[in-house]
């Protein structure tokens, strides 16, 4: 069977399910379409984004989700002024909104969840651009 013609589902956990709920809601806008004792269901832009809740959770020291965005410094912008926090990482080369060009040309920004979770958004170069 061929998953490429299957849509794809996210997952990220919680510890703290009604400050997790708040952020994902709230801070970054996503709709709730369902919740049940085990996750929230979030429609992010046609893709369910599952945020389980679990006793513990030990955050994973990279990147678990994020979002390709078409002009990331009005993205940062606006997450800034609803209190997201944006990572600066040493040697990086960052701009001052937290913003880091790679060799692609691609931009990147990276923030946390209330977990401690990182996620990110990403303004690809036109020619990268995937449909």
């Amino acid at each position: 069977m061929a998953l490429g013609s299957h849509d794809l589902i996210a997952f990220v956990h919680t510890s703290n399910r009604e400050r997790a709920k708040a952020f994902y809601l709230d801070t970054l806008g996503l709709t709730l379409i369902s919740e049940d004792p085990f996750a929230m269901a979030f429609d992010a832009h046609g893709i369910m984004l599952r945020v389980a809740s679990v006793k513990a959770l030990t955050a994973a020291p990279y990147t678990v989700l994020g979002w390709k965005v078409p002009d990331i410094a009005a993205a940062v912008t606006e997450l800034r002024r609803a209190g997201v926090t944006f990572e600066i990482y040493e040697g990086f080369g960052q701009d001052e909104q937290g913003i880091w060009t790679s060799p692609s040309g691609a931009k990147i920004a990276w923030f946390k969840d209330p977990d401690n979770n990182t996620l990110s958004l990403t303004q690809f170069e036109p020619a990268l651009l995937m449909a």
